[in-house]
């Protein structure tokens, strides 16, 4: 029989918890139902006080945040942390932003957890792409634009990249970037000179779900030229069923 997402933690047992793009009213029921009941959770950067709240009021907070080019801690010492609070006996929620095994380095605690011999279970949720578009009223698949969907995170456009631009542009006509801030400029000239239309649209989601969500749109022309861009944390949807937007919130 298989094991509930939301059943009780075991003593020793780390589940890793997909915090979703910021909302509390975004996360899974099992998420909030294993913080409500935890002794410890190590939480991420990108997860708002709001849903940290949602914690046993006695548990733990272990803050093991990580931003680009800022001061973070470092992978192997948030690893080494979760074993520790496992091997205390301890029941710990892992929180982290979006969904945790994408782009979240979910899959390397994952296996860390497993090879020192800790109970591991993982709870998903919204991942960045998902919401922004949601938000954005921008469908990420439509039957008149695309049957495939790529997702990538916009670091890749650095060189050394391992990233195929040209099997890219011609594999996916809909794209979805993480981590698209800084990177956006350089993401878009890839994709340029990868045979992406000057004038494919793109339309930007910053901190979805947060207070301070921001949105903008325009051209992969302008995003190279650097006249379309938000600060961090950025999503950004690439594609032409990005002309099909259709804007429904009403903030």
């Amino acid at each position: 029989m298989r094991t509930r997402w939301d059943a009780p933690l075991a003593p020793g047992e780390v589940a890793l918890v997909g915090a979703g793009p910021g909302a509390p009213e975004l996360l899974t029921l099992a998420a909030v139902r294993l913080l409500a009941d935890c002794d410890a959770v190590v939480y991420d950067a990108l997860v708002p006080k709001e849903v940290l709240a949602l914690a046993a009021p006695n548990a733990a907070r272990i803050f093991a945040g990580k931003r680009g080019g800022r001061p973070s801690t470092a992978q192997e010492d948030i690893t080494r942390t979760l074993i520790a609070l496992a091997r205390a006996n301890k029941r710990v929620v892992r929180l982290k932003g979006g969904d945790p095994l994408l782009f979240a380095r979910g899959g390397e605690e994952l296996r860390a957890l497993a090879e020192a011999g800790v109970r591991v279970r993982v709870v998903p949720g919204i991942t960045a792409a998902s919401a922004a578009a949601a938000a954005l009223g921008v469908p990420l698949t439509d039957r008149r634009v695309n049957a495939s969907l790529a997702f990538i995170t916009a670091r890749e456009a650095a060189d050394p990249s391992k990233v195929d631009w040209k099997a890219l542009v011609r594999a996916f006509p809909v794209i979805a970037a993480y981590m698209a801030s800084a990177a956006l400029p350089g993401l878009a000239a890839r994709l340029r000179r990868a045979g992406m239309p000057a004038d494919t649209p793109v339309a930007l989601a910053r901190a979805v779900g947060w207070e301070e969500e921001t949105h903008a749109t325009g051209t992969l022309a302008e995003a190279e030229a650097g006249k379309l861009w938000l600060p961090a944390p950025l999503v950004a949807l690439i594609g032409d069923v990005v002309r099909l937007r259709t804007p429904w919130r009403r903030d």
